[in-house]
């Protein structure tokens, strides 16, 4: 039976006097230009639907926030919870995140998934997990679940749990590795920039769990072997692109969401640097965009949209304009943004859905070659995006 949801409420680096003049142009909107697509509901009814993966023979698995992961039939009907899940902090930002599909389920009926993970009996706190496990042929319950990382240390926060996961691959293949993105936990913004912890990092992990020996910071003392990249602040969105790189966005605090390619033990900056400021205004820290030894994004949003869900289009169901172009979810604006792209450059971006009203939380390309979003409501929808 599944376990019940639980339920509850350094320093930093010196900066070099000197600040990097760099310029990173912030967003740029223009009027859709290659006209609307239809939103079709395909599912309705799911509470605060997070993550959605597919499935074969046209089924959809979806993640609900609240702490139930469903099968979505091909024609929208919402079958029972999955059986079988761990026991999920579900509160404030936390729950049952992101899913994704083993590039072998086919074979192997392997999926992952993150979720906020309370600490054990008796003791405070709680943190982003990710777990592996099977579905069951008839898809009903998962079956060998195994936690195979859990973020470090635990804390008592309802906030910036970060949670998307991305399968890596190298010269063009698999590699066996799991990309994790993982949030700062908001009131520990300045364990970003130390590498004892998992705050506020990208994590790189092998499908069991265990530590690539190729890792950035395999080795070196003080240092958490899992770490790939840091000075993050709350990454909802993580892709490969068509290269074969990885992409994300994170949130800025009220400005400042950034576009990042993260690479092998590159510092993001975050809480030094930042085109963001506090909440109610006022500069955080230095007020600087740019220090020595830390990367510019590739492309900020200020003021922030709130990105959540990211995905490139490869197919050709929208026309050749679209083709290559990179999606992303607006939670704050409630609308799906087309950003398009000369090569790691941002040239153009797009608002559309905006006559929806709802909260963008996941967009994903689909093997029929559509893309699906999901709106994050209590009575929330997958939806199939559709050209004229």
């Amino acid at each position: 039976m599944p376990h019940p949801i639980v339920k509850w409420s350094v320093s930093a680096i010196p900066l070099i006097a000197a600040v990097l003049l760099q310029t990173v142009a912030p967003a740029v909107w223009a009027q859709p230009a290659s006209g609307p697509v239809r939103a079709i509901p395909v599912a309705q009814g799911l509470e605060n639907p997070w993550a959605v993966a597919f499935l074969p023979e046209g089924r959809f698995l979806v993640t609900e926030r609240p702490g139930r992961l469903r099968v979505v039939e091909a024609d929208g009907r919402l079958n029972p919870p999955v059986a079988g899940l761990p026991w999920v902090a579900a509160g404030g930002q936390g729950g049952l995140l992101d899913v994704v599909l083993d590039r072998g389920f086919a074979s192997n009926r392997t999926l992952y998934f993150c979720f906020s993970e309370p600490a054990p009996a008796g003791a405070a706190g709680n943190s982003t997990a990710l777990a592996r496990a099977r579905l069951s042929e008839d898809r009903t319950r998962l079956d060998d679940l195994r936690v195979v990382f859990s973020q470090r240390p635990k804390v008592a926060s309802s906030l910036h749990f970060g949670c998307r996961i991305v399968e890596g691959m190298k010269d063009g293949r698999p590699d066996g590795t799991l990309f994790l993105t993982l949030g700062e936990r908001f009131q520990r913004m300045q364990d970003a920039q130390t590498l004892d912890n998992h705050h506020g990092k990208v994590v790189r992990v092998g499908k069991d769990g265990s530590v690539p020996r190729d890792n950035p910071f395999v080795g070196r003392a003080g240092a958490l072997p899992e770490i790939f990249s840091y000075g993050h602040r709350n990454p909802q969105g993580a892709t490969l692109g068509p290269d074969g790189r990885l992409w994300m966005h994170e949130h800025g605090p009220q400005g400042g969401d950034e576009i990042n390619l993260p690479q092998p033990g590159r510092n993001y900056g975050w809480p030094l640097i930042t085109f963001g400021e506090q909440y109610g205004g006022g500069p955080i820290g230095a007020g600087i965009t740019a220090g020595a030894g830390m990367e510019q994004p590739l492309h900020h949003w200020t003021p922030s949209i709130a990105p959540s869900g990211m995905a490139f289009l490869t197919s050709n169901r929208y026309g050749s304009a679209w083709k290559g172009s990179l999606f992303v979810g607006s939670l704050k604006f409630q609308f799906l943004n087309r950003v398009e792209l000369s090569g790691a450059k941002v040239v153009r971006e797009e608002r559309l859905l905006g006559d929806l009203g709802e909260r963008i939380r996941d967009v994903q390309q689909g093997p029929d070659g559509y893309l699906y979003v999901l709106t994050d409501n209590p009575k929330g929808r997958l939806m199939r995006l559709v050209p004229p």
